[in-house]
């Protein structure tokens, strides 16, 4: 019997292994090839023999992306945008988490049922854009970053974190004469470090991937990020206005409009790989703590 179970359960781990690897190939296979394929000569990609490896390996297509001051002007937008945006969100939703997760708070649970109502239940896109055109945010920066301003998902999870930490040590900082905002800044936060950081990447990860509410809502280009303007590239093929330029880098074309656009997504995506090794000791532990505390 032990050995059918032993065999049963080698069997299983087996099956899981192959399983999470046929995932991680299906994950990563596909930002491979977006690389291997902006670094190859554009004539064997447009011929479609980039499969595996890069071949004539060529950075043209960087150095005009590079080149190209649309780039850089959506670009800065887009980390201001996502430095504003996610301080905002974390500040805002530790304020909302907080007296939540305080079960002496006086209608408490009132308040979190109006809360978590609005994970099912919204206005819409239509009221949403004329609020803030009442509000005369249309065209601004803040038209991005405050409609966003909490997450109830994300508010919840750091909720039940802080329901975690001991009552005994608001209590002693009550004894100390502390406030509440006080208590909350240097004692709360302070010790919800791995939540703190998860609600972090959630947050930049969105800013940073933003790109509908920019459609809506901004209409000077000078403003965009630079999703729109990848939304542009790929999607509505705007590469005319690089043709000149990819002409003079190369008269035998070796970079193409799929290098280009390639190379852009590589360039758009590269901060989020860069910073996500960073913050995943604190993004596991922080999601799982706050998702099971309570």
């Amino acid at each position: 019997m032990n050995k059918q179970i032993s065999m049963g359960s080698k069997i299983f781990d087996n099956f899981n292994i192959i399983i999470l690897m046929l995932l991680i190939f299906a994950t990563l296979y596909p930002i491979y090839y977006i690389l291997i394929v902006s670094i190859s000569d554009g004539n064997l990609v447009t011929r479609g023999l980039i499969k595996w490896i890069p071949m004539d390996i060529t950075f043209d297509a960087y150095k005009i992306v590079l080149k190209n001051p649309e780039i850089w002007r959506t670009y800065g937008n887009t980390v201001l945008y996502t430095i504003v945006g996610t301080t905002i969100n974390v500040i805002m939703t530790a304020l909302c988490a907080y007296p939540l997760s305080r079960k002496d708070f006086y209608g408490r649970g009132i308040f979190i049922f109006m809360v978590a109502l609005t994970m099912f239940i919204s206005g819409g896109l239509i009221p949403m854009y004329l609020v803030v055109q009442k509000l005369g945010l249309v065209d601004t920066m803040w038209a991005l970053v405050l409609p966003p301003a909490i997450s109830t998902f994300n508010m919840i999870i750091m909720k039940t974190y802080f329901e975690g930490i001991p009552m005994a040590l608001q209590e002693s900082a009550y004894l100390d004469g502390a406030n509440e905002i006080q208590v909350l800044f240097k004692i709360i936060i302070p010790l919800s470090l791995p939540v703190m950081a998860t609600m972090v990447l959630f947050y930049s990860v969105h800013h940073w991937n933003s790109f509908f509410p920019a459609l809506i809502y901004l209409n000077d280009s000078d403003k965009f990020p630079v999703q729109v303007l990848l939304r542009n590239i790929v999607i509505a093929g705007e590469f005319a206005d690089q043709t000149a330029d990819i002409g003079s880098a190369s008269s035998n074309f070796r970079v193409v409009a799929t290098n280009y656009k390639f190379a852009v997504i590589i360039i758009t995506i590269l901060p989020i790989l860069v910073v996500y090794p960073f913050l995943q000791k604190y993004f596991v532990k922080g999601a799982m703590i706050g998702a099971l505390k309570g």
